[in-house]
């Protein structure tokens, strides 16, 4: 009897250990169900039951981290309470902290904003102002009211799935979107975003049998309306002085017909234009792209040689205002989503902090101000550091590594491979069919609107009506010795009835 009643329990027991794991069987069969058609989250989608556990240590880590984790600022090169806010503005949730901030306001080189004792009014709160780029100098002039836009990222590069949900979410929030150097894809159309064409040294897109700028292939590329300006690329913040790199495991048939190499091959750009050498020669290219188009036309650059912008805006004063680019983009040496050599990458070219002020007060020493237009990038994925740049003088800002954020970027530094957990930075279909382009585009969308939303905030505390009224002497920024200083004081704004600077480059 005794023996029986055993018998008995081993066999319930048995039946129940069979039972909690087939529930557990099926507990995970439809987490993974579950986790394979939902569109939301990619992670989830490329890594089903197991990406869950990514969400779970994220939260868990704002209660952990004192003991086992680097704390907010402590992240290289964009720290998690810089991700978070990207995060939290593109899926427009609660944006607010709590128990004070985690940034240390003593370090050199923070820059704090001055609050206004008479703060502006909601009733009186303008919406950015519009400005027009090439007006009376392209034929088709570019007018926008948009403040932060996406910067180059080439097709190729980024995903198809990618392009569109940018282009998508950029026509939604009234930004542009930069193609990169990769050339015009029907995703860049397809999403309806105004488009900035980059020429690269390549001159993918653009380029004849030869390699050479191609004049028709120009004016079919114009021929879109989406298309309102071209930019010439001469150097980017991943490499400056080194062309752009996309590994042939990335170049697919797509890739390859519009940039026009073979399947499978390295894509290599030149180091430099060919056909640009000079300061004469970059304003000849300028005037053949705007005469062949018809549109707003400017160059991309990280500053380097300083005496290069006394040259060059020396030479447009010689051949008359309407010789001047319409734009001048100035792209930070802070790296970029591009793959690069880490000797660049950490050593060329100077940072933005620097270079903005620089560029900016050297076109109204030589009274240029006005007719060039300021576009800035890098590393300003918050509301913060854009108003830091309108403050400094940029007209607008674009961003990469933020709208990479927003499509759902986990910091995986896996950009110049073919494996982005994400969807992002691959042409591997694998890890593309989490990206649901529909999904990701609200959260570009959100993520414009909610930058732009907050930047007001911070303009609106220092007194003024909108974004562009930020000033210099409306911020300080700490010195070595631990006191700050205003903005104005430290980049103080030349007196444009001055004299220029004398030629130094001889070109």
């Amino acid at each position: 009897m005794f023996d029986s009643m055993i018998l008995t329990i081993l066999l319930w027991s048995a039946a129940a250990f069979i039972g909690v794991i087939g529930i557990g069987v099926l507990y995970v069969l439809l987490l993974y169900i579950a986790d394979v058609t939902q569109t939301k989250q990619t992670i989830r989608r490329n890594f089903p039951v197991i990406g869950r556990f990514r969400y779970s240590f994220e939260h868990m880590g704002e209660f952990f981290r004192q003991y086992f984790f680097s704390m907010d600022r402590e992240e290289m090169p964009f720290n998690r309470a810089e991700r978070s806010w990207v995060y939290r503005a593109a899926k427009n949730v609660d944006s607010t902290i709590a128990f004070g901030s985690t940034r240390s306001l003593a370090n050199a080189g923070e820059v704090m904003f001055l609050s206004c004792p008479f703060p502006t009014l909601t009733e009186d709160v303008a919406l950015p102002k519009t400005i027009t780029i090439g007006d009376g100098y392209a034929q088709n002039p570019y007018k926008t009211n948009s403040l932060f836009n996406v910067s180059g990222m080439s097709f190729g590069a980024i995903s198809k799935q990618a392009v569109l949900a940018l282009s998508t979410g950029a026509k939604e929030s009234g930004a542009w979107m930069n193609t990169g150097e990769g050339g015009l894809s029907s995703y860049h159309l397809e999403g309806g975003a105004d488009i900035v064409f980059q020429i690269g040294t390549a001159k993918y897109g653009v380029r004849d049998e030869k390699g050479n700028l191609c004049d028709e292939k120009l004016r079919e590329i114009a021929a879109h309306d989406q298309v309102k300006m071209f930019e010439i690329k001469m150097s980017q913040g991943a490499k400056p002085g080194k062309g752009g790199i996309l590994p042939g495991i990335k170049v697919s048939s797509e890739i390859a017909k519009i940039r026009g190499i073979k399947v499978g091959q390295d894509s290599i750009s030149p180091n430099g234009h060919k056909d640009i050498s000079s300061s004469y020669e970059l304003l000849d290219m300028i005037a053949r792209v705007r005469r062949v188009t018809g549109k707003p036309v400017g160059f991309k650059a990280v500053v380097g040689r300083q005496d290069f912008y006394d040259s060059l805006f020396s030479k447009i004063n010689e051949r008359g205002i309407a010789s001047a680019p319409d734009f001048i983009t100035i792209d930070s040496a802070d790296g970029g989503t591009g793959a690069a050599p880490q000797s660049l990458m950490d050593y060329m070219g100077l940072p933005l902090k620097e270079s903005l002020p620089f560029v900016v007060d050297k076109l109204i020493e030589y009274k240029l101000r006005n007719r060039i237009k300021v576009i800035c990038s890098g590393k300003l994925v918050t509301p913060s550091n854009a108003a830091w740049a309108l403050a400094m003088g940029a007209d607008f800002i674009t961003s990469a590594r933020g709208f990479m954020f927003s499509l759902g970027c986990i910091q995986a530094l896996q950009c110049n491979k073919n494996t982005c957990p994400t969807g992002i930075a691959t042409q591997d279909p694998r890890f593309q069919k989490g990206l649901n382009p529909a999904d990701k585009s609200v959260r570009v969308a959100s993520y414009i609107k909610n930058m732009v939303y907050e930047v007001g905030t911070i303009a609106h505390s220092c007194g003024v009506k909108e974004p562009r009224a930020l000033k210099r002497h409306h911020a300080k920024v700490v010195t070595e010795n631990g006191r700050s200083i205003l903005l104005s004081d430290l980049y103080p704004i030349p007196d444009p009835e001055g004299s220029p600077h004398i030629d130094t480059l001889g070109v």
